[in-house]
């Protein structure tokens, strides 16, 4: 027997559309981020989601409040940090610009796609890896326990080891990734 899990980047925020660094800021979904909620419901609407998943950002909870609208058989939701954004620390609610000016291309580059590097006072990918992979080790246990389909509703970063790990990927592979806000992956686990 197989059961999925439906990984779901949430919809386009404020942040997103002002080119800000959000991390663990709370920021809502723009109007266009509503819309990217509704086009991921309606893209998962014949799926069966018994249980789903979501950090305590409001924008993984309003993305996956959209896509639950449409699966009264959905029994729990749990909101689980180890899927959260990941930490750029000193620099959230800053621009992207703000920072390329005040340093460079070139130092903006080495943390935003790097591996190990940090933004000062966050984390790097391997920080997000190491607790995503948490994560999937759980998930995985309690999708063959329990025998169900899982929804998760991460961001853009967790999102990143999730599927390296789904799909085979190197971490140079895995950096280039840019996960759609308007669509969703699917894995199966053998149970």
């Amino acid at each position: 027997m197989k059961k999925s899990i439906y990984l779901f980047r949430h919809g386009t925020t404020e942040d997103n559309a002002s080119g800000k660094f959000s991390g663990w800021r709370q920021t809502h979904l723009s109007k266009r981020g509503k819309d990217d909620a509704k086009i991921i419901s309606l893209r998962l609407k014949d799926k069966k989601i018994e249980v789903a998943f979501q950090s305590r950002l409001i924008r993984s909870k309003d993305t996956l409040s959209e896509v639950l609208k449409s699966h009264p058989e959905c029994m729990s939701v749990v909101t689980d940090d180890r899927i959260i954004e990941r930490s750029y620390g000193d620099l959230q609610g800053k621009t992207h610009l703000q920072y390329i000016k005040k340093y460079s291309p070139k130092k903006y580059d080495s943390f935003h796609r790097g591996y190990n590097s940090k933004p000062p006072g966050g984390e790097s990918i391997k920080d997000v890896e190491r607790r995503v992979n948490s994560f999937l080790k759980d998930l995985i246990k309690f999708i063959k326990k329990n025998k169900v389909n899982v929804a998760v509703s991460a961001h853009g970063n967790s999102m990143r080891p999730f599927r390296r790990y789904f799909e085979k990927m190197s971490i140079k592979e895995m950096m280039k990734l840019e996960n759609p806000c308007d669509n969703y992956f699917e894995y199966n686990v053998d149970c």
